[in-house]
């Protein structure tokens, strides 16, 4: 069978393979059963604007001269579903087809399975026009030039939304987010100051020897004295979650969905655990759940008094050897291919770009001292837990997307989060690693999407990938099918519900590890 996509006006109806048709009446909840003859092809609407979704028959497709004149794209994408019922039970912005409640399979651990069909990104053979990306600097002080891309400013009325990247790249790892969600909401993504195309535009340092190296005098930051606006700089969690305020406050001057990766999930919820008034929402992206070694001076200040360096400027003499020793190691563009095979699951994942853009951050002269001034710098006033708590206390919405096979943030740790805020919706991605977001951006793209809808209708449309609120208590499995570059591509979802059981599920993901283990030694 055929699955076919083109566009029309806002309008929805059914037609599945035995001959019944569901149309949607007034209430998007409610749908009418009327009988029509049989159809071997099925032919689906979508119309983002309008959150519409169609099917027709082929014939019903060419008899009308509306559509003439738009093009069709047709792919075997319900091969599978050739000999059930088909139902939708979910179509904002995109479209989900399940199959009939007497087909649906039962995973090994007694969890419902089923098949999903989402739409790709765009652009794709199947998709609709991306938006466009504009590249932006902004001063946040003099000196602190900060880096950031945005899309969809002409979506005025819909929400705002800021992503915030893991540590070593910046907003160009969005640009799949940018580009898709940019059609429906407005989007930022931010450079990190010293990292990304937020590292500095002068050396904060200046030497009194003349006679340096050449070597060491192509690095900036390896001066003896520090300039003037370098005073005190030190990147260091609380200089990213003050930046992440003034960036919100000035820029896009409103409450926003705040989504971090990595590095920057830590900043997101320690910014929003400071800043509840400025946060409709967390999504966490395999957040790292801790950052940093040496103690906070405010927090605990006789202890940070016994390091008299922390990651200030400039360098000590023995941490700028102990720096040209490391960044000649890790900015090597072998080292960060290897680094980049452990960050993707899939390694068919196209990362030419990011790979790229990473090694034309290392070739800054500011890098090398950057990354020595974050890596010693002190840890955050509130540790992962602590700002986990003050978000649940002042009823910050949180989401976590994880990919499963994260060799750093193992699921374990998304796990105790859902253990610490029960309530909030935990979505396990497989196969996916440390950043989910640009290995499956189809999948996350269309959660995140649902998710802010959910919150925004104060419940009335349910949560991705759920069919009724009542489902939100179980855990259920997906398995979520998409078009890329012309190919189908599949991934197993698991939503993990309210009723939540943290030995349970340690015990079904060692179950699982031991079993994967079991089949690779064959």
């Amino acid at each position: 069978m055929e699955i076919l996509s083109y566009h029309s006006a806002p309008c929805c109806h059914v037609t599945n393979l035995r001959g019944k048709r569901l149309e949607k009446s007034s209430s998007p909840r409610q749908l009418k059963r009327s009988v029509v003859r049989k159809h071997k092809v099925l032919c689906v609407t979508i119309n983002s604007r309008w959150r519409c979704l169609k099917f027709s028959n082929l014939d019903h497709v060419f008899s009308n001269n509306r559509y003439q004149n738009r093009p069709s794209q047709s792919s075997n994408a319900l091969k599978g579903f050739c000999h059930t019922d088909l139902r939708v039970f979910s179509s904002y912005t995109s479209y989900v087809v399940d199959d009939d409640e007497s087909q649906r399979s039962i995973a090994k651990n007694g969890e419902r399975v089923t098949k999903v069909l989402i739409p790709g990104l765009p652009n794709d053979p199947n998709g609709d026009r991306e938006a466009p990306i504009t590249s932006c600097f902004w001063e946040w002080k003099p000196k602190f030039n900060v880096h950031y891309e945005k899309s969809g400013s002409e979506n005025v009325n819909s929400p705002p939304v800021l992503f915030l990247p893991g540590f070593g790249v910046g907003s160009f790892h969005y640009e799949k987010q940018l580009k898709d969600l940019g059609r429906d909401y407005r989007v930022w993504a931010v450079d990190f100051l010293g990292q990304g195309m937020s590292l500095p535009s002068e050396d904060p340092t200046q030497s009194k020897d003349a006679g340096n190296s050449e070597g060491e005098t192509s690095m900036w930051g390896f001066g003896d004295e520090t300039e003037p606006w370098a005073n005190e700089l030190v990147y260091s969690i609380d200089l990213w979650r003050d930046q992440v305020q003034y960036f919100i406050e000035e820029v896009i001057k409103e409450p926003v969905y705040i989504v971090g990766n990595s590095l920057g999930g830590y900043v997101a919820l320690y910014f929003a655990a400071s800043n509840p008034q400025l946060v409709k929402g967390v999504t966490l992206l395999n957040a790292t759940p801790f950052w940093g070694f040496l103690p906070n001076p405010i927090r605990s200040p006789r202890l940070a008094r016994m390091f008299p360096w922390a990651g200030t400027f400039p360098l000590p003499g023995n941490i700028r050897k102990l720096t040209e020793v490391v960044w000649q190691k890790i900015s090597d563009p072998g080292s960060i291919a290897e680094v980049l095979k452990q960050v993707y699951a899939d390694h068919t994942t196209k990362v030419d770009d990011v790979f790229s853009r990473i090694i034309k951050t290392a070739q800054h002269p500011a890098a090398a001292a950057s990354l020595a001034s974050i890596m010693f710098a002190p840890r955050g006033q509130l540790s992962f837990k602590e700002s986990l708590s003050r978000c649940q206390i002042n009823n910050v919405p949180i989401c976590l997307m994880y990919g499963k096979e994260d060799p750093w943030v193992t699921p374990i740790w998304g796990l105790q989060v859902k253990r610490q805020v029960p309530e909030a919706p935990y979505y396990e991605i497989s196969p996916a690693g440390h950043c989910p977001h640009d290995e499956v951006p189809e999948i996350v793209n269309y959660l995140l999407r649902g998710w802010i809808r959910n919150l925004d209708s104060q419940g009335s449309v349910e949560l991705p990938l759920l069919e009724t609120p009542e489902s939100v208590q179980y855990n259920i499995s997906r398995d979520v099918e998409f078009f890329r570059e012309g190919l189908k591509r599949s991934v197993k979802v698991r939503f993990f519900g309210s009723r939540f059981s943290l030995w349970n599920a340690v015990s079904s993901y060692i179950k699982t590890r031991f079993e994967d283990l079991r089949i690779n030694s064959k």
